[in-house]
C-alpha cells in the first residue's frame, strides 16, 4: 500500500511539471525548422522584416480550431503587413489523429485558402518546449537583439462559439500594444481547445 501511494505521488508530481514546463512570458524562444503543406522547411530565421511572430499550435480536426480558422486568417491578414505574420503549427500525431496528416493539412490549408505556413510538428519536438498543451494555443513572440521574446501566451480571444459576442480580443489587444510600444496588460490567458494527441 505505502509504495502504491508513493508511485502515485510521484506520478503526480511529473504530472504537474510536465504542464509547467515550457516557455513563460519573458523566455527566449528558439528557433525551429518545420515542414510546411507546401513542402518547404520553414524557420522564423527566414522573415527577415518580421518583427515578431504569432505562432499558433492549431489543427484540423479540433472543433476550437475549426471555430477559430476565420480569425486566424483575419489575424495574418491584419498584422503580417505590419511585421507580425502568422506561423501555424500543427503539433498532433497523425496515428493517433488521422484528420491531421499532411495530407489533410494541405487539403485544409487550400481549401480555407491559408496566406500563412501551417507546419506539421512532425516528432512533436517544438510544442512541448514552447509549453502548448492545446489545440489552439498561442504564443505572441516579439524580435529582440537576444532573439525571439515570448510576451504573450494564452488564448486567441474570449469567445471561440461566437466570434460577434467577443469581448476581449487577446491577441489582436497584445499585438497592438506592441506594435504601439506600450506594455501588454493581459500577457496570460488559459487557452480553451483540445488536448494536443500524442
Amino acid at each position: 500500500m505505502y509504495k502504491l501511494k508513493t508511485l502515485v505521488i510521484a506520478l503526480l508530481i511529473s504530472t504537474v511539471a510536465i504542464a509547467q514546463s515550457g516557455y513563460k512570458v519573458g523566455d527566449i524562444a528558439t528557433d525551429f525548422k518545420l515542414e510546411n503543406v507546401d513542402g518547404k522547411m520553414v524557420s522564423l530565421s527566414d522573415y527577415n522584416q518580421a518583427k515578431g511572430y504569432i505562432v499558433i499550435f492549431t489543427c484540423n480536426t479540433c472543433p476550437f480550431s475549426v471555430a477559430y480558422e476565420d480569425r486566424v486568417i483575419a489575424l495574418n491578414k491584419k498584422y503580417e503587413s505590419q511585421g507580425y505574420p502568422v506561423i501555424a503549427i500543427m503539433p498532433n500525431n497523425p496515428a493517433a489523429s488521422p484528420g491531421d496528416s499532411m495530407e489533410a493539412m494541405k487539403a485544409r490549408s487550400k481549401a480555407k485558402g491559408y496566406t500563412f505556413p501551417y507546419l506539421m510538428d512532425k516528432n512533436q519536438e517544438i510544442y512541448p518546449q514552447y509549453g502548448a498543451s492545446k489545440t489552439p494555443h498561442v504564443y505572441v513572440l516579439q524580435k529582440v537583439k537576444k532573439g525571439n521574446k515570448v510576451k504573450y501566451i494564452g488564448a486567441i480571444d474570449d469567445n471561440y462559439q461566437h466570434p460577434d459576442s467577443v469581448n476581449q480580443k487577446y491577441v489582436e489587444n497584445a499585438v497592438d500594444a506592441l506594435l504601439a510600444g506600450n506594455p501588454i496588460k493581459e500577457t496570460h490567458t488559459r487557452a480553451l481547445g483540445c488536448t494536443i494527441k500524442i
